[in-house]
């Protein structure tokens, strides 16, 4: 199992949500190249999540640290997750 496979990536949006929609399809692409899998959490199943992230979605978290907010961009998104999830 890849060293990154033990790092939480966790994706915050909501359905409808067409940036998020295209973050979880980058974050798809990646998990393949640099070995991690993310977990896609909708924040209005949670107050909580929903008040702190309403504004901001999609919202990539790592190992409970927030790395990127709308807008995403891909290239900055890979440079960033490779560096965090390197062996």
């Amino acid at each position: 199992m890849p060293a990154a496979a033990n790092h939480a990536v966790i994706l915050y949006g909501r359905p409808g949500c067409p940036l998020c929609d295209e973050a979880v399809l980058l974050l798809r692409t990646l998990e393949q190249r640099l070995g991690f899998t993310t977990r896609v959490v909708n924040i209005e199943t949670d107050d909580a999540l929903h008040k702190r992230f309403a504004f901001e979605i999609p919202v990539i978290e790592v190992d409970g640290v927030v790395i990127a907010r709308a807008p995403i961009y891909p290239r900055t998104l890979e440079a960033e997750l490779g560096e965090l999830l390197a062996p």
